[in-house]
């Protein structure tokens, strides 16, 4: 059942005014904090030196209330959360003091621990498949996790365990208490994460990266779920994220970390509208947002993040901060309050919070002082020397026609019998032109990395008809023909480290393409230098290693290598998905300036919808193998027609507390049907005379099962989008911009 629950308030609950932590609350009133850090430092032994990790984190968590801590990775994080829970290697020192209700959790033994954790503190992990047992059923760890802290029987606990499974979202929780992890997709096992994580009704939750791979509408499921949870159990939430817009919707107060410390610390509202550090202030312009049409530049960072072996003196983010002084290299300024805001480490925070220099841009125009202006823009990215578009403007060069892939579903471990077909791709058309970008989006399983594979390779597909730069696949019969079509399309890799050899250096790596077509040496060396100047890299990456750079370096050289052989299309598979925000703007702007400068067109698989409408000319959406609408970016997102595109966008969130907030929000149950083991549903058919097999799937609409505006239909209506698959229709006045649905 699909539902679209009530918008809340477009009012925030205002949180108490954020003291520093340990400082006495006025007039000694007011809840007191259920969970208390004090002065938290972590070290992990490395051949350098210590890395300090976490070095004096303090605050305080207050019954029923979040706490958001944000930053990018290496700053802190995850290494609070599991020093938290006592969860840290053996070989890390931990110092300071966790006061859960009073209680100093520091320093005490596995075992008295083990009677907390669970029982007073239970915490949502960021993988959920390694965090449950794979040989006992959710059933039997939800019973085990129960009778661990408290004096039930078996049936008891039993019992208790569906209820929690029905609790999270859980379809038929009875029968699926008997499934075990792997049986389930990774929404659902983060739902029985949580199940666990609450099944003793803890005072304190801690929320590691719950979200982080999900789908844009599991993630909206899995917030939602949480929140239950923790009006279930009046539970403080430490939730712990690199997503901004989740942040924003969901947190009191917000917590930033950076280089191992909390930087600034204040209301959700205070900190998103008026940031008074710098880092904050950055961070927040790097995030490009789907509710915003403008393709303003990003900003992104500069630079890397401090090593934490052996800091120097002086604030850790003076290197990349626009606005720094003398005195942010000599030392580092504490944490400290400022009036009507909260908590900030920075030197300058009092002329920020003024108003007479902003944390972005610099002094405002009515305090600008000749010299103190810093000009933080975005630099244009180099052009190649002598780089022009190789092609005629408007040129098509790739055109899918009803494009089709099915795979057999098997059943039997040692004679293995089809039992059925998953319609992977089903029936896709699309046409992408030189120096435009088209998105593919939807959900994971909905078809759009099968598409990708489908046209890279070269091939006469399973049905329909793939033409890139106007040569059919089906009639490729010569290798080297097949060969210079490979220089044509090229691609990059979602996991940069994955795509790339480790044993090679960079300069290895960048000549392999050029290689294999053949190039004089002299040439190649030459170009190797070309393409580092290309995306924004020094000459001197081209001795280090892959595991020596950065992930946005990795990602910069991934696109460096798929430019090697001056390719006309870029198919971009999630690329900046596993990329802090900061290093992500970096790589979106890199990747718009390449398009102009050499005339490219992209073809961008993306999961995060506000990437796709900054950087996407026209957006395609998939649902389980079918493109249910499709048109110019800003017609979609601003006039979403079909339900599955309006879910799908009302369920990004926006990283600003008033209008995440305000929007109404479509929260689609259940999980994404048509995956292996799923029979009767839309994407799978069933072999006909399968014993004991559902008939096979619907010939009318595949989101039929999940529409929440099917069941305000009227009858006749609603059997239509059974029985009869929907046409495409254009929107009045807007003849690219179609959708596929019976009542739109």
């Amino acid at each position: 059942m699909t539902g679209t629950p009530p918008p809340p308030p477009a009012t925030l609950p205002h949180p108490s005014p954020t003291t520093p932590a340990g400082a006495p609350r006025p007039g000694g009133d007011g809840p007191r904090p259920v969970l208390s850090v004090r002065d938290l430092r972590i070290s992990f032994p490395s051949e350098a030196g210590p890395v300090e990790a976490v070095r004096g984190v303090s605050f305080d968590l207050l019954p029923g209330r979040t706490l958001g801590i944000v930053g990018e990775s290496g700053s802190g994080k995850s290494a609070t959360a599991t020093g938290v829970m006592g969860l840290l290697p053996p070989s890390a020192r931990l110092d300071g003091q966790v006061l859960l209700n009073g209680r100093d959790l520091v320093g005490l033994r596995d075992r008295e621990l083990s009677r907390v954790r669970g029982r007073k503190i239970g915490m949502v992990f960021q993988d959920p498949l390694s965090a449950l047992t794979p040989i006992f059923s959710v059933g039997r760890l939800l019973s085990d996790a129960l009778r661990v802290h408290q004096d039930l029987s078996r049936a008891a606990a039993r019992e208790r365990a569906v209820e929690l499974l029905d609790l999270v979202g859980i379809p038929d929780p009875r029968n699926r208490a008997r499934s075990f992890p792997h049986e389930f997709s990774g929404g659902m096992r983060q739902r029985v994460v949580i199940a666990l994580a609450v099944a003793n009704r803890p005072a304190v939750l801690v929320a590691d990266e719950p979200t982080t791979a999900l789908d844009v509408t599991v993630q909206a499921q899995i917030l939602e779920v949480l929140r239950t949870a923790q009006a279930e159990t009046g539970a403080a939430l430490l939730l712990i994220t690199h997503d901004l817009g989740v942040v924003a919707g969901y947190a009191d107060e917000v917590a930033v970390m950076y280089a191992g410390r909390i930087v600034e610390q204040a209301g959700v509202r205070e900190l998103y509208r008026r940031p008074a550090m710098p880092y904050t202030a950055r961070l927040l312009a790097a995030v490009p947002t789907v509710d915003a049409g403008e393709r303003r530049p990003l900003l992104p960072i500069g630079g890397e993040p401090p090593s934490l072996v052996d800091l120097p003196g002086g604030c850790p983010f003076a290197p990349r901060c626009a606005l720094a002084v003398d005195a942010c290299r000599t030392q580092e300024p504490p944490l400290r309050p400022i009036a009507g805001h909260g908590t900030v480490a920075c030197v300058r925070a009092d002329d920020i919070a003024a108003g007479t220099l902003d944390p972005v841009t610099g002094p405002t125009a009515a305090h600008e002082q000749p010299g103190d202006a810093v000009d933080i823009r975005p630099a244009p990215e180099p052009a190649a020397p002598g780089a022009a578009p190789g092609t005629a403007p408007g040129e098509v060069l790739l055109r899918v026609d009803n494009l089709v892939r099915t795979f057999p579903m098997t059943r039997g471990a040692l004679l293995k019998r089809r039992v059925g077909t998953v319609h992977a791709v089903n029936g896709v058309s699309f046409d992408l032109r030189a120096g435009e970008t088209l998105g593919l989006v939807g959900e994971s399983g909905s078809g759009k990395t099968t598409t990708l594979l489908e046209i890279m390779g070269l091939r006469r597909p399973e049905g329909g008809r793939i033409e890139v730069a106007g040569t059919d696949t089906a009639d490729l019969r010569s290798a080297a023909r097949i060969r210079e079509l490979r220089g044509t399309l090229r691609i990059v890799m979602q996991d940069p480290l994955g795509a790339l050899d480790p044993r090679l250096p960079v300069s290895q790596l960048l000549a392999e393409p050029l290689q294999a077509i053949g190039r004089p040496r002299k040439e190649i060396r030459a170009r190797v230098f070309e393409l580092l100047r290309l995306v924004g890299l020094d000459a001197s990456a081209a001795d280090r290693f892959p595991a020596a750079l950065s992930g946005g370096q990795r990602q910069r050289i991934g696109i460096a290598r798929a430019l090697a052989v001056e390719p006309k299309l870029l198919v971009l598979d999630e690329p900046v998905s596993a990329l802090d925000v900061s290093v992500q703007a970096g790589v979106i702007n890199l990747l718009a300036g390449l398009q102009r400068q050499l005339g490219l067109a992209y073809l961008i698989v993306a999961h995060d919808l506000a990437v796709v409408r900054y950087v996407a000319d026209r957006v395609a959406v998939m649902y389980l193998g079918r493109i249910v609408e499709s048109g110019a970016t800003e017609s979609v997102f601003a006039d979403p027609r079909h339900p599955y595109t309006r879910a799908l966008l009302s369920a990004v969130p926006v990283p600003d507390p008033e209008r995440q907030r305000g929007r109404e929000r479509i929260v689609l149950d259940g999980e994404l049907p048509g995956t292996p083991g799923v029979f009767g549903a839309p994407g799978v058919s069933a072999v006909p005379g399968s014993p004991g097999r559902a008939p096979a799937a619907p010939v009318g609409c595949v989101f039929v099962d999940r529409c929440p505006l099917h069941r305000t239909l009227g009858p006749e209506l609603r059997a239509r989008c059974r029985d009869e698959h929907p046409g495409t229709t254009p929107v009045p006045g807007r003849a690219d911009h179609r959708f596929a649905c019976h009542a739109g």
